[in-house]
């Protein structure tokens, strides 16, 4: 304990301004218009990994990747050709055409098949979770047939498991052991505004690692025109969307007519890395334990399709995390030796899927069985003073108790997530190692309902998340970055000399997964 307790008062004996301005030289970096947004595999990713290891060399850590610093990851590419490409609804011998962009795109996550014309069911929330005692499948048809769902699920569900069950090779698994050979989802609570999620269609899609086979077609539907999937079928889009809201059951029906599509795509391969190093522990058998520092590098890139320069430069998302990731690896580094090791890994591919997670967390460059702990940091939202946490995963495991006691040494209250309904516990890369069995923790800036923080955080997602208005030009506030690397520092210092590693809790659904 007295070797946790001189390091937490090394971090806050440097101000938190001064560790934000070094914070921010970082997200200057890697958010310049120069990078170009940083896309997965482009010239700006690269310079921006070339950057994280310049770093990560200059702060004196070990390389922990498979070539140096870096561990190569490949990528099959998929772009739809939108012009040779065409969708609609056959009724009766004639086809309803529907317009890509404004009413559906295509998800090009798994390979597609050329043409699709199949049936289509609507499925409720597509769910068959026995833990909740909840199956929108029982009795179903769905062999050779297209699933039409709402994304969400029951509103009184734990957020975790909501959110696990909600993961896209989750929700696929048993609709394809049913025989469904693609599905529909229509947006209940939409993040992204319409445009600005559909504009992203154009850009390519990639994998690494897929877990969703058998996908023959998949499709997002615009919620305000997705009537014509129930044309002559009795219901409305309205009465189920107010079903959902009020927490009745959904009906489960077929739909009139067959969904049609031809699906022209552009393939090919690229390779991005992830950047990886490592701060050897010190004790003679913790230091073969490792708690991984996670933050993803790639952002969106740039696009014609956007007013201005179309660049999306992603300060917040997510050059600050790995700027806060950086700033974590220079603290630990200059504070008292630690007992376990510590891994820093900027991972690539996180907006294409939490790509190159999933591959570092099935790869890793250290034995995967000695990887105890992840803590990650993506788009933290350092808008407003640091005055709470929110934490997600902090009630699944001890690495949430460990959490809580130090963000109470920083007088730092912890709230419960705010918007469960977002499903952020599996949109970001910590839910790569939570699925490897690995207690694992992502961070945000708190706040308490009906505050200015909370109308500001709200007001970021709708005009700034994912648009090119998150960049360096926006307010930020600094001094409380740099708190939180404070904090996040000593968390990751205290994990380090715990004589226990992180465990399950025995009530966790999580546990499931532990190797």
């Amino acid at each position: 304990m007295r070797r946790v307790f001189c390091f937490v008062l090394f971090v806050t004996s440097v101000s938190a301004e001064n560790n934000g301005e070094l914070w921010w030289k970082h997200v200057q970096f890697l958010a310049d218009d120069k990078l170009e947004g940083r896309n997965t595999g482009s010239e700006g990713h690269r310079k921006a990994a070339a950057y994280v290891a310049a770093e990560f060399e200059r702060l004196g850590l070990a390389a922990a990747g498979t070539q140096g610093y870096m561990q190569p990851v490949k990528f099959s590419t998929r772009q739809i050709d939108e012009p040779n490409s065409k969708l609609g609804i056959v009724r009766d011998g004639k086809t309803v055409a529907i317009e890509l962009g404004k009413q559906a795109y295509f998800g090009l996550r798994t390979d597609p098949s050329p043409t699709v014309q199949a049936p289509m069911v609507f499925v409720g929330y597509g769910l068959r979770v026995p833990e909740m005692k909840h199956d929108d499948l029982k009795g179903l048809n769905l062999k050779g047939k297209i699933a039409v769902m709402f994304s969400g699920a029951p509103k009184d569900w734990p957020g975790p498991l909501s959110a696990h069950v909600q993961s896209g090779d989750v929700r696929w698994e048993p609709l394809r052991k049913l025989g469904a050979i693609g599905l529909i989802t229509i947006p209940r609570v939409q993040t992204t505004p319409w445009p600005r999620a559909s504009a992203a269609r154009l850009q390519a899609s990639m994998t690494a690692i897929s877990d969703e086979a058998g996908q023959q077609v998949s499709l997002t539907f615009n919620p305000e025109h997705a009537d014509v999937l129930f044309t002559g079928s009795g219901h409305t889009v309205k009465e189920l969307l107010d079903l959902a809201t009020a927490e009745k059951p959904l009906p489960k029906f077929p739909l009139q007519g067959e969904l049609a599509a031809t699906i022209t795509v552009k393939r090919g391969e690229l390779e991005s890395p992830n950047v990886a190093a490592k701060l050897e522990g010190s004790h003679p058998k913790r230091k073969n334990e490792y708690i991984v520092v996670s933050a993803h590098l790639d952002h969106l890139g740039k696009t014609t399709s956007f007013a201005g320069d179309g660049i999306f430069n992603g300060a917040l998302d997510n050059a600050s995390g790995v700027a806060a990731m950086l700033e974590v690896a220079r603290l630990l580094k200059a504070g008292t030796p630690l007992e376990r090791s510590v891994v820093f890994v900027a991972v690539t591919g996180e907006e294409k899927g939490l790509q190159g997670s999933r591959f570092f967390a099935r790869n890793p460059t250290v034995p995967a069985k000695q990887l105890i702990a992840n803590c990650n940091m993506d788009m933290f939202m350092p808008l407003h003073a640091l005055k709470f946490l929110t934490m997600l995963g902090i009630d699944e495991s001890t690495l949430g108790d460990t959490a809580r006691e130090v963000a109470k040494e920083f007088q730092l209250p912890v709230l419960p997530d705010p918007i469960p309904e977002q499903r952020r516990f599996i949109r970001s890369d910590q839910y790569s190692f939570i699925r490897a069995g690995i207690p694992s923790l992502a961070f945000k800036f708190g706040y308490e309902k009906g505050s200015p923080e909370e109308k500001l955080q709200a007001e970021w997602l709708k005009v700034r998340y994912h648009a090119v208005s998150d960049d360096l030009a926006q307010p930020v506030d600094i001094p409380a970055a740099g708190r939180f690397t404070e904090y996040l520092a000593a968390l990751v210092a205290r994990t380090a000399n715990q004589p226990q590693r992180p465990a399950w809790k025995s009530d966790s659904f999580f546990k499931r997964f532990a190797k």
